[in-house]
Protein backbone atom coordinates (compact mmCIF):
# COMPACT_ATOMS: atom_id res chain seq x y z
CA UNK A 1 0.00 0.00 0.00
CA UNK A 2 2.91 2.58 0.71
CA UNK A 3 4.43 1.86 -2.72
CA UNK A 4 1.22 3.32 -4.41
CA UNK A 5 0.64 6.11 -2.30
CA UNK A 6 4.20 7.08 -2.89
CA UNK A 7 3.70 6.45 -6.52
CA UNK A 8 0.63 8.44 -6.40
CA UNK A 9 2.96 11.25 -4.83
CA UNK A 10 5.32 10.64 -7.36
CA UNK A 11 2.82 11.02 -10.79
CA UNK A 12 0.77 14.32 -8.82
CA UNK A 13 4.51 15.72 -8.16
CA UNK A 14 5.83 15.33 -12.37
CA UNK A 15 2.36 16.57 -13.55
CA UNK A 16 2.45 19.75 -11.27
CA UNK A 17 6.34 20.72 -12.28
CA UNK A 18 5.15 19.76 -16.09
CA UNK A 19 2.79 22.67 -15.93
CA UNK A 20 5.35 25.41 -16.47
CA UNK A 21 7.28 23.71 -18.94
CA UNK A 22 4.29 22.58 -20.96
CA UNK A 23 2.95 26.20 -20.67
CA UNK A 24 6.02 27.67 -21.61
CA UNK A 25 6.18 25.67 -24.64
CA UNK A 26 3.34 26.75 -25.72
CA UNK A 27 3.60 30.03 -25.70
CA UNK A 28 6.42 29.60 -27.75
CA UNK A 29 5.18 28.17 -30.40
CA UNK A 30 2.26 30.16 -30.68
CA UNK A 31 4.83 33.15 -30.74
CA UNK A 32 6.64 31.46 -33.39
CA UNK A 33 3.64 30.40 -35.53
CA UNK A 34 2.78 33.79 -35.85
CA UNK A 35 3.82 35.92 -39.04
CA UNK A 36 5.68 38.84 -38.36
CA UNK A 37 3.25 41.55 -40.66
CA UNK A 38 0.55 40.65 -37.35
CA UNK A 39 3.27 41.57 -34.59
CA UNK A 40 4.16 44.81 -37.05
CA UNK A 41 0.30 45.68 -37.11
CA UNK A 42 0.26 45.05 -33.58
CA UNK A 43 3.21 47.11 -32.84
CA UNK A 44 5.28 44.65 -30.91
CA UNK A 45 8.61 42.62 -31.66
CA UNK A 46 8.41 38.91 -32.44
CA UNK A 47 12.12 38.00 -31.89
CA UNK A 48 11.95 40.09 -28.25
CA UNK A 49 9.14 37.91 -27.03
CA UNK A 50 10.34 34.17 -28.35
CA UNK A 51 13.69 35.75 -26.00
CA UNK A 52 12.03 36.21 -22.91
CA UNK A 53 9.74 33.56 -23.65
CA UNK A 54 13.36 30.95 -23.77
CA UNK A 55 14.92 32.93 -20.93
CA UNK A 56 11.41 32.38 -18.89
CA UNK A 57 12.72 28.42 -19.36
CA UNK A 58 15.64 29.30 -16.67
CA UNK A 59 13.08 29.46 -13.72
CA UNK A 60 9.55 28.06 -12.87
CA UNK A 61 7.91 30.96 -11.43
CA UNK A 62 9.47 33.47 -14.15
CA UNK A 63 8.35 31.14 -16.95
CA UNK A 64 5.01 30.97 -15.42
CA UNK A 65 4.49 34.75 -15.45
CA UNK A 66 6.32 35.59 -18.87
CA UNK A 67 4.08 32.86 -20.30
CA UNK A 68 0.80 33.89 -18.88
CA UNK A 69 1.69 37.93 -19.94
CA UNK A 70 2.42 36.15 -23.35
CA UNK A 71 -1.09 34.19 -23.59
CA UNK A 72 -3.37 36.45 -22.15
CA UNK A 73 -2.54 40.14 -23.12
CA UNK A 74 0.20 40.01 -26.17
CA UNK A 75 -0.88 36.82 -27.46
CA UNK A 76 -5.10 38.27 -28.66
CA UNK A 77 -3.15 41.47 -29.87
CA UNK A 78 -1.23 39.72 -32.88
CA UNK A 79 -4.29 37.51 -33.16
CA UNK A 80 -6.72 40.84 -33.42
CA UNK A 81 -3.95 41.90 -36.05
CA UNK A 82 -3.82 38.69 -37.88
CA UNK A 83 -7.34 38.69 -38.49
CA UNK A 84 -7.56 41.98 -39.48
CA UNK A 85 -9.11 43.71 -37.00
CA UNK A 86 -6.49 46.03 -35.86
CA UNK A 87 -4.13 46.09 -32.91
Amino acid sequence: MEEVSELFGVIVWTAVLCVPIGMSLWALLDCAKRPGWAWALADRRQVVWMAVILMGFVSVIGGLIISGWYLTKIRPKIARAEAGMGP
